[in-house]
């Protein structure tokens, strides 16, 4: 029986891929890197309706979802319905388009919390000036401000403190939307949060993030420490995994005034060099193995199917 193929959507074929692509060959799968941007629909004939290079007439048997770069509304739109028509044809995908949406737009990440009573910051969201004015009045505080993020956007980029009305950007630098988050402060001295890392509804990796100003991102210069990915913390970061939906995330956690946790963000598709760094534990093999585990129901019923047909 040949060996399972799995695709990997990335853009760039960059550390990460490598890793992925070497966990999941000791995985016994193989697996082939495309692009979304090179991939699309083709309804003709009797196919499965999609184009994927490097698949031909095939399905993979599984997608991990690396990357999606950006692109006009419409580009996007398609890319997600690419992997959207991937689960709707019966191909596990990590993460899918579902789980991908909800985290992309902060705003229902933040609903998807609250609804699941998940700890998380004060939230607001709002698309006319007017109402966000009214919120900053209502409050931002110098002493306790409000923090304006990109509706879409990772790394720490954008991010603005607003701690009164004339730090409120008009609405053009902020694509029409004010994503408005209380400002959090913690109790110990110094800037640090939380990632951790969830794979299959298990916490597998966690470091603390000690930043150089308030913005904690690695990217932004951040030094990281490993820390066990246990107690609290793990089930606070599995519990919001779920609430969107992801069988992988990185989750942000911060500890307010009163160290209690607060989930800030869930990303859907996190790196994770930076924590790899400081972890023992391989996470692109952990990564690979609960991606292949979601294969072998369906292998089964191949099998199944195909011993019928010879009866």
């Amino acid at each position: 029986m040949p060996r399972p193929r799995v695709a990997i959507f990335v853009d760039d074929a960059d550390w990460h891929t490598r890793r992925l692509k070497r966990a999941f060959t000791a995985q016994g799968v193989e697996a082939v890197s495309l692009s979304l941007q090179d991939s699309g629909f083709e309804m003709a004939g009797d196919g499965h309706g999609l184009r994927l290079s490097g698949f031909a007439d095939a399905l993979p048997d599984g997608v991990f979802v690396r990357t999606i770069s950006a692109g006009s509304f419409e580009q996007v739109t398609m890319r997600l319905g690419v992997l959207h028509a991937l689960r709707e044809l019966g191909v596990p995908v990590h993460n899918d388009a579902r789980a991908i949406e909800r985290c992309v737009d902060k705003s229902m990440t933040s609903f998807l919390l609250h609804k699941q009573r998940i700890p998380t910051p004060a939230t607001w969201s709002v698309e006319s000036m007017a109402a966000a004015r009214r919120l900053v009045r209502a409050e931002a505080r110098p002493e306790r401000p409000l923090v304006l993020k990109p509706l879409f956007g990772s790394q720490g980029r954008g991010l603005r403190l607003i701690d009164g009305l004339a730090a409120l950007p008009p609405a053009e630098e902020v694509a029409g939307v004010y994503y408005l988050q209380h400002f959090i402060r913690g109790r110990a001295p110094g800037w640090r949060d939380w990632r951790v890392f969830v794979v299959g509804g298990r916490a597998v990796a966690a470091m603390i993030r000690h930043g150089t100003h308030w913005r904690t991102n690695a990217s932004q210069g951040a030094r990281c420490e490993g820390v066990p990915a246990a107690g609290e913390l793990a089930a606070l970061a599995t519990a919001a995994a779920a609430a969107v939906g992801a069988d992988y995330a990185g989750v942000d956690i911060m500890q307010d005034a009163d160290d209690g946790y607060l989930v800030l963000e869930v990303n859907s598709m996190p790196a994770w060099a930076a924590l790899q760094r400081v972890v023992a534990v391989d996470i692109a093999g952990a990564l690979a193995a609960n991606l292949v585990a979601a294969l072998r129901p369906r292998a089964t019923v191949s099998r199944l199917r195909r011993a019928a047909n010879r009866r």
